[in-house]
C-alpha cells in the first residue's frame, strides 16, 4: 500500500491568512512568510519514491494557484465544512495506505518529522504531533480496522 502525505494549504491572498501573525507584522509580512514557508516545506517533503504528496487546497476554486504547482505533488480540494470535516476527508477519500496530514505554515516541520510519522505508523494505528497550545501539527492514521470504524461512525464511541 502506498503512503500518502497530505499538506493542508491555503491560496495566499493578502489579508486572508495568518491573521494573528499579521496583527504583529502586517498583512504583507504575513503573506511573505506564508509563501516562503509553504514553498520551503513543499520542496522539502515531496518525496515521490517514499510517499505520494497531496496538496489539500482551499479555497477549492483556487486549486490551480501557482504556489500549488510542485512537480511530484497532486492537488485536491479541501471541500466544505469545519476544519475537522476537511481534515477527515483525505482519510476517507485517498487510496489505501497510511495517511499523514500536516499544515503548510509550520516553520520547523520537514521531511524528518514526516518520515518519523510514517515509521511510527508501522507499529501504531495513529500518530500525533502535539503543539504547546493544545492543538496538533501532524495527524496520521494507519487506516483500517477498529480505528477507521470509529472514524467512519456518525455516532463515535459510546458515552458509557
Amino acid at each position: 500500500m502506498r503512503r500518502h502525505l497530505v499538506v493542508f494549504a491555503r491560496a495566499p491572498r493578502l489579508g486572508a491568512l495568518k491573521r494573528r501573525l499579521a496583527a504583529d507584522i502586517g498583512h504583507l509580512g504575513a503573506l511573505a512568510f506564508y509563501r516562503r514557508n509553504t514553498s520551503r516545506l513543499l520542496s522539502d517533503v515531496i518525496c515521490p519514491d517514499r510517499w505520494t504528496t497531496w496538496i489539500s487546497a482551499t479555497p477549492d476554486r483556487e486549486m490551480d494557484h501557482p504556489l500549488f504547482r510542485f512537480p511530484g505533488a497532486r492537488v485536491m480540494p479541501q471541500g466544505r465544512g469545519d476544519l475537522g470535516q476537511r481534515m477527515a476527508r483525505p482519510f476517507h477519500q485517498l487510496p489505501p495506505g497510511p495517511v499523514v496530514l500536516i499544515g503548510s505554515d509550520i516553520p520547523e516541520l520537514g521531511r524528518p518529522q514526516v518520515e518519523a510519522a510514517f515509521d511510527a505508523l508501522g507499529q501504531q494505528d495513529a500518530v500525533f504531533g502535539p503543539a504547546p497550545d493544545g492543538g496538533y501539527w501532524l495527524v496520521g492514521l494507519k487506516r483500517g480496522g477498529l480505528l477507521m470504524s470509529l472514524v467512519n461512525s456518525r455516532e463515535g464511541p459510546s458515552q458509557r
